[in-house]
């Protein structure tokens, strides 16, 4: 089956199961598709509703605001926050002992890795979708993280 073929299939998918995101990756090919425009209740993308000092002494089985899927201003500030595309675990570097991927303060670009989230043994590198600073990390090295859960925090540029 052709690539293109195989492309028209995962979009037809996409569209049946109203799914908003979809990544795959083998041998010759690798692709993500992401849906644009408004998401459905319940599956949007991240946003900030809190300043990330609360954000980060907040416990993680703590209630969960409603996420509109749109950056939101705090005080003047826009912040952004990059959820998990998936199930996996959770890593700020790309091995054991290496240096952080991100840290708190530092400046990133849209397309940069973040973290890593391994998901059935295989690394995912996570990339920003802002530009702008990291004002937040929400999940300690090596946990595990769910779908949708919030991994940064980002300052818009």
């Amino acid at each position: 089956m052709k690539h293109s073929d195989e492309i028209k299939e995962i979009l037809e998918m996409m569209r049946e199961h109203e799914l908003t995101e979809f990544e795959l990756e083998r041998d010759d090919l690798k692709i993500r598709i992401k849906k644009g425009g408004t998401a459905a209740a319940g599956t949007a993308p991240a946003v900030a509703p809190l300043p990330a000092a609360a954000a980060a002494s907040a416990p993680r089985s703590a209630a969960r605001p409603v996420d509109t899927g749109l950056p939101v201003e705090t005080d003047g500030i826009e912040l952004a926050v990059v959820k998990s595309p998936i199930v996996g675990t959770f890593y700020r570097a790309s091995e054991p002992g290496a240096r952080n991927l991100v840290e708190i303060g530092d400046v990133v670009r849209k397309g940069q890795i973040l973290c890593i989230i391994e998901a059935m043994k295989l690394m995912n590198e996570i990339e920003s979708e802002y530009d702008g600073e990291v004002t937040a990390v929400y999940v300690e090295n090596a946990l595990p993280v769910e779908y949708g859960e919030r991994l940064f925090a980002i300052r818009l540029a």
